[in-house]
């Protein structure tokens, strides 16, 4: 299967339809009960259902899901039956092979029911009507002048004792995501450095995103979450709690980090930890979500996404 390991839960949505053609003399017994088998269209809608949980047994690369909804609509026209199905799922995954499967089971199942009574019957399109949720339910229009700087504050790496890792991770991440890494320092654990550097990144260069590393354990130089509630003028708790629980489902650690995050300004500054381990969780949890924020500072608000059809 693929590996979906790092990708985050979301609320996930999917609409499908499936179409079975028959006579209309087929139709008038469906509607009058007199259907050998019994009345096929409760049967199909459980099918569906059970299609939908037992996905991943039929699809081979599908993982298996928690569904938190299933639902199987059937009308009844003049000579087509149109089954339209609905799955939800709070899941790094998303549902659409679960929609597509319930739905065309539900017409084998009709298929099944009334083959005895018209051979004639086609299952035509089955296909997908829309989804939502997702990391590209959230992708931002990116501005191309985003700023960034990078801040490690290790002493054993700035007195070249160590080489850094995690600022390059960060730095590359940025890079990737199109946000010009304008500053990438390396100083001591020292809370007043620190400060100067925070101000002068938000102050000076507004950049629109600090990510620090290092100085958010237990030890006695670890000071980067005192240095920036300092600076900052307005706290982000979100982006912290996100980070934690995202972090403590791959890690027993991640409920250890004191990192804090806040606005500078129009500077969004976040501590991340300083394993490299810890920051690419932590990368992999803040994309894409971080870049709405500048929008949000923008002046832009939380438009509606579009549903997405097929």
């Amino acid at each position: 299967m693929y590996d979906i390991t790092k990708k985050s839960k979301t609320l996930r949505s999917a609409k499908a339809k499936a179409v079975l053609t028959l006579k209309p003399a087929t139709i008038a017994r469906i509607r009058g009960g007199t259907v050998p088998k019994g009345d096929p269209l409760p049967v199909a809608k459980v099918a569906a259902i059970q299609a939908a949980k037992n996905n991943s047994q039929i699809i081979p690369y599908c993982h298996p899901l928690p569904l938190t909804f299933v639902g199987c609509d059937i009308q009844l026209g003049e000579k087509e039956i149109t089954i339209t199905t609905e799955v939800k799922a709070i899941h790094p995954t998303g549902v659409e092979m679960e929609a597509l499967t319930a739905a065309s089971v539900a017409a084998l199942t009709l298929y099944d029911m009334l083959k005895q009574i018209d051979s004639t019957m086609t299952i035509g399109e089955v296909r997908l009507e829309e989804k939502r949720g997702g990391k590209s339910d959230f992708l931002e229009e990116k501005s191309t002048d985003l700023k960034a700087a990078v801040l490690v504050t290790s002493d054993s790496i700035s007195s070249g004792q160590k080489t850094d890792l995690s600022g390059k991770l960060i730095v590359e991440r940025l890079e990737k995501e199109r946000i010009a890494v304008v500053s990438y320092d390396v100083i001591a654990d020292d809370q007043e450095e620190i400060q100067k550097k925070l101000i002068a990144y938000a102050d000076t260069m507004k950049v629109n995103f600090v990510l620090t590393t290092g100085g958010t354990g237990f030890s006695k130089r670890d000071f980067s979450p005192e240095a920036t509630a300092q600076v900052i003028e307005r706290e982000i708790p979100g982006i912290p709690e996100a980070l934690r629980a995202y972090g403590q489902e791959r890690t027993p650690y991640s409920m250890l980090s004191r990192g804090i995050a806040g606005l500078r300004g129009n500077t969004i500054i976040v501590n991340l930890p300083g394993s490299k381990k810890g920051v690419a969780d932590s990368l992999d949890a803040l994309f894409p979500a971080l870049l709405h924020s500048a929008a949000m500072l923008s002046g832009g608000g939380h438009p509606e996404k579009p549903r997405k059809k097929k």
